[in-house]
């Protein structure tokens, strides 16, 4: 039963049939036998090292399921640190700042209210996905007996600690004197809901910003219910944002999804700004703070952010999709900064972890710095949209691996002019010399291809996309 939630970076499941409280107490024993060893294996036993940070998101299952991961982490011999209800982000604050083993979050992201799981992460807030311990824990979990085992005594202590984590976010924004901006900000009815007053005022320790004027969409997290599903990348979860940044004439709009860990960024014409584009405009920012470092961004991601990050000095670097691969890639070279398409963002002074809180006042930023010179969200991002892109496309077919095998062997030969490399599924380059490029990624647990093209021009990508449509399968909608 438990095989069913793990995921490849995750453990997730509908509450209660595939999830469950005993589940909950299996996974808590089971995170705290992996994350005391790991932090032991790496030479450091201080007490603090028996420490796992938790916190939970606003679902109606989140309390029961975090006391029953709280007891397993306990009855192991571990000791807990809990923070409450929080966004995702804060655990890889709260892990680093109080150096402990690891932290666990209790939450379901985007999926709708009657799923639940868990977001862990070990010393230094790196991921923990299926090959750097989330096998171990599914192992640990299976073989705990409740009713067999010596219970030790772990100990609670509840902690306040959105002060420093409110002074470590605000950080990051820079704020001219006499700046002005209105941003409409869409919390999706999750944990945005309880961060953003937290960090920005409010009642909070913090005091407001000056001249920064929030207007609050869906921040009422107390009801278990979605005004839309918490997932920014759907189009049709951006309506109600769009439509209140054009009706207020804010300067930018903002949607979070439930763990507030992922944003989208809305122009001030009520338009979504592609995560690429936003990848290169935010890596101009900062390689103007650190000349000459690495920007680590999601290969899939538009031919413009390589570009504008070698035009700012920068060195780019393709990573795999998802987050473990984007933080050890942006360990390995030291980057300053990195992005991905699903939204996430990552910040070398944020301990390399991803955080749609410190997206945002990276955004908001640049506009102020550019407030001046009357520049918009929209006019910052039209240079960097350069090339027309297909968006996501998925293909239904159950020989995956024949049909990329066919395409590698048509796409090879010296006419096309294409490179092919398999850093993550299948990339064939041809943009020198035809001017398109796409990669496909199969799916892990669905017969399904990924496609993502681009080209130079809107007939090219036209006539490559009906080219190489046909031999993926059946396009599916989502």
């Amino acid at each position: 039963m438990l095989g069913r939630i793990f995921k490849a970076y995750d453990i997730r499941g509908t509450y209660p049939d595939l999830l469950n409280d005993i589940m909950a107490w299996q996974i808590g024993f089971g995170a705290s036998k992996f994350l005391l060893n790991d932090a032991a294996a790496g030479g450091d036993t201080t007490p603090m090292m028996r420490n796992v940070v938790v916190g939970r998101d606003m679902r109606a299952s989140s309390p029961s399921l975090t006391t029953q991961l709280i007891h397993g982490i306990n009855d192991h011999g571990g000791d807990v640190i809990d923070l409450g209800m929080c966004d995702t982000s804060m655990i890889y604050f709260a892990v680093n700042h109080l150096d402990c083993a690891g932290g666990v979050m209790v939450t379901a992201s985007h999926n709708p209210p009657n799923y639940n799981g868990f977001k862990i992460s070990k010393r230094k807030a790196k991921p923990v996905g299926e090959a750097t311990g989330l096998s171990d824990i599914r192992k640990h979990a299976a073989m705990i007996d409740k009713s067999a085992i010596i219970k030790q005594t772990g100990r609670v202590e509840q902690r306040d600690l959105w002060p420093p984590y409110a002074r470590h976010v605000r950080s990051f924004l820079e704020w001219p004197s006499g700046t002005k901006l209105k941003v409409v900000i869409d919390a999706s009815n999750g944990m945005a809901g309880t961060m953003i007053p937290k960090i920005f005022g409010k009642g909070s320790s913090m005091e407001q910003v000056p001249g920064l004027n929030i207007i609050e969409l869906n921040f009422d997290n107390t009801k278990n219910e979605f005004a839309h599903e918490p997932n920014p990348l759907v189009a049709a979860n951006l309506a109600q944002v769009q439509a209140a940044v054009i009706k207020e004439k804010a300067d930018l709009g903002v949607c979070f999804d439930g763990d507030a860990d992922r944003c989208v960024i809305i122009d001030e014409k009520g338009h979504a700004v592609g995560c690429d584009h936003l990848t290169a405009l935010l890596a101009k920012h900062f390689l103007a703070i650190a000349p000459g470092a690495a920007v680590v961004y999601d290969l899939r991601s538009t031919k413009a952010v390589a570009e504008e990050i070698t035009k700012a000095g920068g060195k780019p670097v393709r990573g795999r999709v998802g987050h473990v691969f984007l933080k050890q890639a942006m360990a390995e070279n030291n980057g300053i900064f990195g992005g991905e398409l699903s939204g996430h963002f990552y910040f070398r002074n944020n301990y390399n972890a991803d955080s749609g809180v410190i997206s945002m006042c990276v955004v908001l930023s640049i506009l102020a710095k550019t407030g001046k010179h009357m520049r918009g969200m929209s006019q910052l991002i039209a240079p960097i949209a350069r090339y027309p892109q297909s968006g996501e496309i998925n293909f239904q077919i159950e020989d995956k691996d024949a049909a990329l095998a066919a395409l590698k062997k048509e796409y090879s030969v010296p006419i096309k002019g294409a490179t092919i490399d398999e850093l993550d599924g299948v990339t064939i380059d041809s943009f020198a010399k035809n001017g398109w490029w796409f990669n496909i990624r199969k799916s892990n647990t669905e017969p399904l291809l990924r496609l993502n093209m681009e080209a130079k021009d809107k007939a090219t990508l036209a006539k490559i996309l009906a080219d190489v449509s046909p031999r993926l399968g059946k396009k599916v909608d989502h």
